[in-house]
């Protein structure tokens, strides 16, 4: 992830990175999932450790990513809270958040044991967000400029989440789609010719949730 890149109708991959595609949705739509849903597994349950009846704030939940960290916090029984904008609020309210606040470090009703930080906030907000976790809670930050802020009076752990390719992780990802316990959100579909156009939206910071960029139709088939 640290090197130049690209897009391509083709790319190689090593095999052992690889698991079936889902088989209840478009094959395409199937890309939509890899990235971010590892980010959102990796975060909650292998650094956060995540477990039934915690509670966890989702500070960005608008996001590819947010949207599946919703799911996957929900699903595991955690009671999830979440911070959005007004054009994605309901969006996260649909994938399952029991609360929805605004952009901010929201005032809760109790403490939370997980902060899942998928926003590029400023660092003062940052470091603001072990307030609202208990003693001996973490907090998981994906925008790695910016180191995770922690606690140690109060034992507040700060960790930095970088992906890592797992195809058994992916793979239980794949079983929840089928399942019908996790939903891929696509917001839009492009066709790479119109990767420039995109790319330049995407620095103005006004895209939301995950868009597709498709090959053209003849390399499809």
């Amino acid at each position: 992830m640290s090197g130049a890149g690209a897009s391509a109708e083709y790319v190689l991959a090593p095999a052992g990175l690889l698991t079936a595609a889902p088989a209840s949705i478009p094959l395409a739509d199937a890309g939509g999932l890899p990235l971010v849903g590892l980010t959102a597994w990796q975060a909650l349950f292998d650094h956060a450790k995540l477990t039934a009846g915690q509670r966890v704030l989702i500070n960005g939940a608008g996001g590819a990513v947010g949207g599946y960290a919703v799911q996957l916090a929900k699903h595991a029984g955690a009671h999830v809270i979440a911070t959005a904008g007004p054009r994605s609020g309901e969006r996260v309210r649909k994938a399952g958040a029991d609360e929805v606040f605004g952009h901010g470090v929201p005032e809760l009703s109790a403490l939370v044991d997980v902060v899942l930080n998928l926003a590029p906030v400023d660092p003062i907000q940052l470091a603001a967000l072990t307030s609202v976790v208990r003693d001996g809670g973490v907090v998981v930050n994906t925008t790695v400029w910016m180191p995770a802020p922690s606690d140690e009076e109060r034992g507040v752990r700060g960790v930095d989440l970088f992906v890592n390719s797992d195809a058994a992780q992916l793979a239980r990802l794949v079983t929840l789609v089928d399942s019908g316990a996790l939903h891929v959100d696509i917001a839009r579909r492009v066709p790479l010719a119109e990767l420039p156009a995109l790319h330049a939206e995407a620095a103005e910071g006004t895209l939301s949730g995950k868009v597709l960029v498709l090959p053209s139709a003849a390399s499809l088939t």
